[in-house]
């Protein structure tokens, strides 16, 4: 699968006398770096691995403290169930220190012509259902809720409506085995290339409705939904009901908002006006490079966050 690596949480007074271990090593940067002295967003955005490397270095945990500091409360982390175990649980433990929340992984073990669900055929439901399995122990050393799914490629040779009942049915074997452990997987329609089987919302939203079950949510990734199709917000409040998740990444560019076309002042209100308290990821590039890139990208942030 191609792609970039990359409930807003109030920290209680008492938990600074946790933190302060944490937070020491970034203390002298975070100085120079907050902006709006470092106060929680309005919403949960959630970092990724990378993005703020040339502030705290390349040590994915130390970027978490950092990010904290600049008043973020959240992660993403697409590859984490490629992590070794340690690493895994070291991150969930900083997380829980924090009181910040981690986003969604992408299912691991899967990749597009490893996962081709609308072929119906057992080889490739068996190993979705193992990954499904695999998926709920990465969430459970990192307390994570969600994690992302997608279908595959088209089969050339079947009925569109066909392939549509193969994913539905072996979406409905993957939450019988997540469901119970109180984990959601989220569909992401994707504009990579256009053999995805899965590209927009509404094709998303008849899925989850067959499937029935509040363990098969949407991935609503604004970046690929303008590549697609555009019309972000009426498109949202259609199939708003099946929304688990939200990622972000303007256009052209898939870097910070305010860097292309899409006006997420506006899009971020809406989905604070309807009381989203999940993560939304940022998965995207920064604009800019060394220091200055990661500062403009939380200034971008700043702006586009500044609908109250």
């Amino acid at each position: 699968m191609k792609r970039r690596n990359f409930v807003q949480n109030s920290v209680l007074a008492g938990a600074s006398i946790l933190t302060t271990g944490l937070l020491k090593s970034n203390s002298a940067n975070a100085r120079t770096t907050n902006v709006d002295n470092g106060k929680p967003f309005n919403l949960n955005y959630g970092i990724h691995d990378g993005m703020f490397k040339n502030h705290a270095g390349g040590d994915f945990i130390d970027q978490i403290k950092f990010a904290y500091e600049q008043g973020f409360r959240g992660i993403e982390d697409n590859w984490m169930g490629g992590r070794p175990v340690d690493q895994q649980k070291k991150i969930g433990d900083t997380l829980a220190k924090l009181g910040m929340t981690m986003g969604v992984f992408v299912q691991p073990g899967l990749g597009n012509d490893t996962n081709l669900l609308a072929s119906g055929k057992a080889e490739y439901i068996d190993k979705f259902i193992a990954s499904c399995k695999e998926a709920v122990e990465v969430a459970k050393r990192t307390n994570c809720k969600q994690y992302t799914v997608v279908p595959g490629d088209f089969v050339r040779n079947l009925p569109i409506g066909v392939q549509t009942g193969n994913v539905i049915e072996a979406i409905k074997r993957g939450t019988a085995i997540i469901e119970p452990h109180g984990l959601m997987m989220v569909l992401e329609p994707l504009s990579d290339n256009p053999d995805l089987f899965l590209r927009t919302p509404d094709q998303a939203y008849a899925i989850c409705k067959a499937v029935g079950s509040p363990s098969c949510k949407i991935l609503y990734d604004m970046y690929h939904i303008q590549r697609n199709q555009g019309n972000i917000i009426p498109t949202l409040n259609w199939v708003y009901d099946e929304i688990g998740y939200y990622q972000v990444g303007d256009n052209p560019g898939r870097n910070e908002p305010g860097t292309g076309e899409i006006n997420y002042k506006n899009i971020f209100k809406l989905i604070y006006d309807k009381g989203y308290k999940g993560v939304v990821g940022m998965e995207h590039g920064n604009a800019g490079a060394g220091k200055a890139g990661e500062l403009a990208l939380i200034k971008a942030y700043r702006e586009a966050d500044g609908f109250i």
